[in-house]
């Protein structure tokens, strides 16, 4: 009789076991999975939208000259966190310099940011092929400029890889890097990585390796998330940085402001900001210093342009890159933080380059 309620009880910790074990796997899985992007209404359409090829809508604005006038057509890819609004190009940058240059820019929101609707098969090259498809319906002609700031400039590296034949010229503005790139010597790499907060280190290796907990990462509450999720951490910004930042703060109208802050998680944050770190911290199918110069002819020319202070993005990795592809043209900014595309006067200097107008 021992045995048989030894037996019985073993039996029901056992059970108890297993159901333990499948409520947490169902508990994990439910946490682990992202809920569905919240859908716009008419109201929240707000700018004209293109249809792409799959059906879903890009998002865009344009600014500078009109387009029939303009001697040069550029397609701006915004940040981390941003929208098409926040383009440095129509904020920052003198009327009086893009009338004079004659340039038509136009901002588009990245999938899933925005009113662009989300891309659930997104990939490394597909917003390439997004960028190309919003050229062809806005006829910009054969070619045309590409500029992207941050992780809107590590955009830029797809099209020199993919659409390549469509472009006249490329700026990548403090663009973001991959620290599991192969051709990233690991020294340097470890040094770089090591660098970046203990928070947003744990936060892109989730990303890399773990694409699947991404979201389950940056929204559980017992460790830190990625900081720019998290919000503002004046760890990441550079002195010059806050003064940026401050003097577009106090330039903007409240309605602006507003318009600056509602429009990045419009849709959720899974299939803008948790989709970009899966991205851009993935596992790419190509190597950007892998990428062939797309202007053998010096018939166009690429620019990377960095501030030599950027606490965000590592100067060290972009000036490798710089050096192991000849054919890019690179700028340092002396104090430059990572926000130097919004500093007084560099995005026209930037333009001027980017055009190849004497200064």
């Amino acid at each position: 009789m021992k045995s048989k309620s030894n037996s019985s009880s073993s039996s029901g910790k056992l059970i108890i076991v297993v159901v333990f074990l499948v409520g947490f796997s169902a508990w994990a899985y439910q946490a682990a999975c992202p809920p569905p992007p919240k859908k716009l209404g008419s109201v929240d359409i707000t700018s004209p939208r293109i249809k792409l090829r799959d059906g879903r809508h890009l998002s865009y604005i344009e600014s500078g000259v009109p387009k029939e006038k303009a001697k040069s057509k550029l397609i701006y890819v915004h940040c981390f966190d941003c929208s098409k609004y926040h383009n440095p190009f129509a904020v920052s940058a003198s009327p009086a310099v893009v009338e004079e240059l004659g340039v038509y820019i136009v901002a588009l929101d990245r999938p899933g940011y925005g009113q662009s609707d989300p891309d659930p098969k997104r990939t490394v090259k597909s917003l390439a092929l997004d960028i190309e498809e919003l050229a062809d319906q806005l006829n910009l002609g054969p070619k045309f400029y590409v500029a992207g700031f941050s992780m809107g400039g590590q955009v830029i590296w797809s099209c020199l890889k993919y659409i390549p034949h469509r472009l006249v010229g490329a700026v990548l503005i403090s663009p973001a890097v991959n620290y599991w790139w192969d051709n990233i010597p690991s020294n340097l790499r470890k040094e770089a990585y090591s660098g970046q907060l203990e928070q947003d280190q744990w936060s892109m290796s989730v990303a890399h390796h773990l694409p699947s907990l991404t979201y389950w990462w940056n929204t559980q509450k017992w460790f830190p998330s990625f900081s720019v999720i998290a919000g503002f951490s004046p760890a990441i910004y550079s002195t010059s940085d806050v003064q940026v930042l401050s003097n577009m703060v106090a330039r903007m109208d409240p309605d602006q402001a507003k318009v600056f802050k509602s429009q990045s998680r419009l849709q959720g944050e899974f299939e803008s900001l948790h989709r970009d770190l899966i991205i851009g911290f993935g596992k790419w199918e190509f190597d950007p210093m892998d990428v062939e110069n797309p202007f053998p002819n010096n018939n166009g020319s690429v620019h990377i342009w960095m501030g030599d202070g950027d606490l965000i993005v590592p100067v060290t990795l972009q000036r490798y890159i710089a050096q192991q592809l000849g054919w890019i043209k690179y700028h340092e900014v002396a104090g430059g933080g990572h926000m130097i595309p919004f500093a007084d006067g560099v995005t026209d200097t930037i333009l001027k380059t980017l055009l190849n107008v004497k200064q």
